[in-house]
């Protein structure tokens, strides 16, 4: 099971809320499938043109390895080695930033992710989680401080 279309939107529709709640930057944000398919986008005006492939790349990324970017982000920072073979082995479609986030269902599997740019990778993460959470499921950022 993946996220539907009608969570997905849901989701970025209130993840730009929640962005212009805390006036941050123009920010584009994604939602991909649990097969890494585009589910729903949107992207405010005066985000950044190369924004939309970091969205995707942070999504893509946390699908890949099935844990939210900000554990990608602690365990690079152990072994930079495996940043630098994750990013050949996914083709340099992977994006280790803060912003990716799991999207789990109740029963905690995998519906799909989300990924923005736009702001800070920390910023970008709080309102994915806020998205997340104003859809009813749970936001999985990664990171041993959750």
């Amino acid at each position: 099971m993946s996220v539907t279309l009608a969570q997905a939107s849901s989701i970025v529709d209130a993840t730009l809320k929640k962005a212009r709640e805390l006036k941050q930057m123009p920010q584009t944000v994604v939602v991909l499938d649990t097969g890494g398919h585009l589910v729903c986008a949107k992207r405010e005006d005066g985000s950044g043109i190369i924004r939309f492939e970091v969205a995707v790349g942070k999504a893509y990324g946390a699908l890949g390895m099935g844990w939210g970017s900000r554990t990608m982000m602690e365990r690079a920072a152990q072994n930079p080695n495996f940043l630098t073979a994750i990013a050949a082995a996914s083709g340099g479609r992977l994006v280790p930033n803060p912003g990716g986030v799991l999207i789990r269902g109740s029963d905690n599997r995998v519906l799909g992710a989300i990924g923005i740019s736009g702001d800070t990778g920390d910023n970008d993460e709080i309102i994915a989680v806020a998205g997340i959470e104003a859809a009813g499921l749970k936001a999985d950022p990664g990171g041993t401080k959750k």
